[in-house]
């Protein structure tokens, strides 16, 4: 989620941002508090904490656990307040000596690492004192990996925290910053290949970053060796294991995937000591087991293994293993690259073979498969020109695999071939999910002019064609999308991969050209027509994302979830980016906001993985809607800066990043802002204006509406209006409605009003989407209070309230608390109020005003004007009897 402050750099703790966040928010509020930060060894646990307490002006009070002592009691406890006399048979007596050496007056840190070690009296002690010293300002963080400790200790270890803090991986961007901490500058594609190899450890990526040369990291096809801890740990257990399971562990070394009992015995001529070999070698953790439909299967325990066991075996016996390997293994792809593994010169029979296997998978759109073959096939080439055509086709795969990072790594290469529609192509494929939207068109459009429009060369405009499909698409332009898509099968025929693929988006076009019928008919067709291979992937993902934005949610989920995977058939990581983009929106939208958030990270994840910056937009919209519906604004502000990172011009990036600012902006009642951020959408033109496609329209009518605007939002508000009647699009219906509704209020007809929210309900409760039916009725209840229905806003309130609170929407479970407050309904009978007291429309002006709030921020809060504000503050100063907000503050805090 964007770069880390640089706080958190300079304290070496790149990619640990959020984590930082949420263990710092331990160090304030009131009462006590309590977390437990656990990771695997090497993964950085003891580096964020020491830089978090570092960096703490409190007091701070630390203890570490050591299994030769965890059988003695208060052993921990001691550490931490020494010289303090603690109960060993009364916790609650213990917690209060312990209370009672925490300084007053400051937040007291007690620190403990290994708490898995630590004894269990001491941890006891710990939980009674944060559960029952609830006026104590203290901070309990334990570091822990509760799966080494003793039987219990994990639930010992969740009886004293509130809050768990596991820290992941590193990402490639975190692998980049900690490079550049070190001095070393890393590209994308380098910094990928260091977080892969050694799985995100910081330990490893340290010790490769110290051990290897610089050229090492700007060189695309450089193996990486395994970190000397991890070499040295390697070969000690290799040279323990018997000769079955160290042969077992070569073979399984040099498969290029999970190696398959009956492969493994064949190669090592023992076939019946295979599973022996395989419990053995799993013991010894260098091996893991793998599934598979034949039966028993095995891995290499991580990248890093497989290297060291390929080091110690050098390059002419891993030859020999591979070429035996490829003569047993069935699969006519993995003979292949396992017997091009075993040449180190040139084949060109061997090359030629591989190049048609290469066009039978990519039939299938296996595009990661078919980048491996071609890049194995180029090596392998004689012919400069053949090679290098080979080169730019393996590229080409690894952009229609999503493989972006490793693609970008290969550019030098690929300009540095001769100029043709094949390379314009690739260049300009690769920019699109870059999200370069000047450099694809250049690029593109020099490819379809060089191939001759489709007059000289057709299968080459075939090919540029496919990709002005995937251009249109992030333009939003759906009329282009379909010419280039017609244009594509018309070249290269329907049963072609650029046919398939163009079909597979073809309906998204329909969809944004505003023909919703056809687009659910050739989705139709084309489901039929594609049954089989990685090609289902795309088509799923299309359908999923046309469900979507008709208002399906149900079928928009089960499409979706179903187009994530990459594992089955050759999927493409490019897919399944689309696909967790518009899955996270999908639950955003039917109240799975926790759904929602988990499909953004692992989106988030892959983007970064990938390098597709052209999707990861779409993922931090959500999320950034969802942090500050929550009141996480600074998650929510991190979400939408990293939305408008790549300040791509194309549509599929650019609107997501303005909606994700309007959302935050209209969460903290800040309407200006939203209409800021949402007026380049007037004139966009494209998908923007279509209903369905993107939701902003109610957003912008609505702080129109909020800032008093109401002439603006009548002329805004009509021809949106109109078309999504026309369109039939329920949920456009029932968002407009609701803004209908609140301009209506605004202009003082209550009726009207009252009958433009009922409407829009009618439409919104046939629909699963949550948070629209909820706001919808918050609308219509602060309407209905504006117009004196109290009783009736109190109903309606109510409702909406408990439909934010299932949500988790805590801003707006605030704004109906202060609503209801304001109607009076059930705060008594008017006559029963002093003189002095606040009326709870009164009360809702101080609550907000003491709070910082401006006359026109509160004014937008409450859905009034700036003179009733200033009204209210008058009376509210005379009745507290006080001059000025900052008095006023004082006499209600009780100060």
């Amino acid at each position: 989620m964007g770069d880390d402050p640089a706080d958190v750099r300079a304290a070496g703790l790149a990619g640990r941002a959020d984590e930082v966040v949420r263990l710092r928010a331990l160090l304030s509020g009131t009462g006590p508090r309590s977390g437990l930060v656990t990771g695997p060894p090497g993964i950085g646990v003891s580096a964020l904490v020491d830089a978090v307490a570092a960096g703490y002006d409190g007091p701070v009070h630390r203890a570490r656990g050591a299994s030769w002592e965890a059988d003695r009691a208060g052993g921990v406890l001691a550490q931490l307040v020494p010289g303090v006399a603690i109960p060993q048979d009364d916790a609650f007596a213990a917690a209060g000596a312990v209370a009672a050496a925490c300084a007053p007056g400051a937040r007291t840190l007690l620190l403990v690492d290994d708490a898995h070690d630590a004894d269990p009296w001491s941890l006891q002690v710990l939980s009674t004192l944060v559960h029952h010293h609830p006026a104590l300002a203290l901070t309990v963080v334990l570091t822990a990996r509760p799966a080494d400790g003793a039987p219990g200790v994990a639930d010992l270890l969740r009886g004293v925290v509130a809050t768990t803090i596991a820290l992941r991986p590193l990402d490639s961007r975190a692998v980049a910053a900690v490079a550049a901490a070190r001095g070393i500058t890393l590209g994308a594609a380098a910094a990928e290949r260091l977080a892969r190899h050694t799985a995100g450890s910081p330990r490893h990526v340290l010790a490769l970053l110290d051990e290897l040369p610089g050229e090492v990291w700007a060189d695309p096809h450089a193996r990486l060796p395994a970190p000397p801890e991890v070499a040295a740990s390697v070969v000690h257990r290799r040279a323990a294991l018997s000769g079955p399971a160290r042969a077992l562990l070569d073979v399984v070394a040099v498969l290029d995937r999970p190696g398959e009992a009956d492969e493994i015995g064949a190669v090592t001529g023992e076939p019946d000591r295979v599973l022996a070999a395989l419990a053995e070698a799993a013991r010894s953790g260098l091996v893991a087991r793998a599934g598979s439909r034949w039966g028993p299967a095995a891995v290499p325990a991580d990248p890093m293994v497989r290297a060291a066991v390929l080091d110690e075996l050098g390059p002419d016996v891993v030859a020999v293993l591979r070429r035996r390997a490829g003569e047993v293994v069935d699969d006519p792809t993995r003979r292949l690259t396992l017997l091009a593994g075993a040449v180190a010169g040139r084949d060109d029979a061997l090359a030629a073979e591989i190049d048609n296997r290469a066009a039978e998978e990519a039939a299938g759109g296996a595009w990661s498969t078919v980048a491996t073959l071609l890049t194995e096939a180029s090596r392998l080439t004689s012919d400069r020109r053949l090679r290098e055509e080979r080169l730019v086709r393996a590229v080409d795969a690894l952009v229609g695999a999503g493989e972006c990072r490793s693609a970008e790594a290969l550019v030098p290469v690929v300009e540095a071939t001769r100029e043709t529609p094949l390379r314009g192509a690739v260049l300009g494929y690769l920019a699109v999910l870059l999200g370069q939207a000047g450099e694809a068109a250049a690029r593109l459009g020099s490819a379809w002019e060089q191939a001759g429009a489709g007059e000289t060369d057709r299968a080459s405009a075939a090919l540029v064609a496919q990709r002005y499909v995937l251009h249109a698409l992030a333009r939003g332009r759906g009329d282009e999308l379909v010419t280039w898509a017609d244009r594509t099968i018309a070249l290269a025929g329907a049963d072609t991969p650029p046919g398939v693929e163009a079909a597979a988006i073809r309906g998204l076009g329909l969809s944004a050209a505003g023909h919703p019928e056809q687009a659910r008919a050739a989705y139709v067709a084309v489901s039929e027509q594609v049954r089989r291979g990685a090609q289902v992937q795309r088509v799923t993902m299309g359908r999923g994302w046309l469900h979507l934005l008709q208002d399906d949610l149900d079928r928009a989920r089960t499409d979706l979830e179903s187009a994530v995977p990459t594992t089955v058939l050759g999927g493409s990581a490019r897919i399944s980016l689309w696909a967790l983009a518009w899955l996270t929106r999908t639950r955003f939208l039917a109240g799975d906001w926790d759904g929602a958030l988990r499909a953004a990270e692992q989106g988030r994840s892959l983007a970064a993985r990938s390098g597709m910056a052209l999707v990861a937009p779409l993922l931090e919209w959500t999320a950034a809607q969802v942090h500050a519906l929550r009141d996480e604004p600074e998650l929510a502000e991190r979400a939408a800066l990293a939305a408008e990172a790549g300040g791509s011009e194309y549509e599929v990036a650019r609107v997501p990043a303005l909606l994700a600012r309007a959302h935050v902006a209209e969460a903290r009642a800040d309407y200006p802002a939203a209409l800021r951020a949402l007026e380049p959408l007037r004139t966009a033109g494209g998908s923007t204006a279509e209903p369905g496609w993107w939701p902003w329209t109610d957003v912008y009518a609505n702080a129109l509406v909020m800032t008093g605007e109401l002439d603006a939002a009548e002329e805004f508000l009509d021809p949106h209006e109109r078309l999504a009647a026309r369109r039939g699009h329920r949920s456009s219906i029932a968002r407009l409605g609701y803004a209908r509704g609140r301009l209506l209020g605004a202009r003082g007809d209550h009726e009207a009003a009252r009958s433009a929210f009922e409407q829009a309900l009618r439409v919104a409760d046939r629909l699963p989407h949550r948070y629209d039916r909820a706001r919808v009725r918050f609308a219509f209840g602060q309407t209905l209070r504006r117009a004196g229905k109290r009783r009736d806003a109190d109903a309606v309130l109510s409702a909406a309230r408990e439909m934010f609170a299932g949500l988790g929407a805590t801003v707006y479970v605030r704004r109906c608390d202060r609503e209801l407050k304001a109607g009076g309904v059930h705060a008594g009978a008017r006559g029963d109020r002093t003189a002095t007291e606040l009326t709870p429309q009164e009360r809702a002006v101080a609550d907000l005003v003491t709070q910082g709030r401006t006359n026109r921020e509160t004014a937008a809060e409450l859905q009034v004007s700036i003179k009733t504000i200033q009204y209210h503050l008058t009376r509210i100063y005379t009745k507290v009897g006080v001059r000025s907000r900052a008095e006023l503050a004082v006499r209600l805090s009780g100060g």
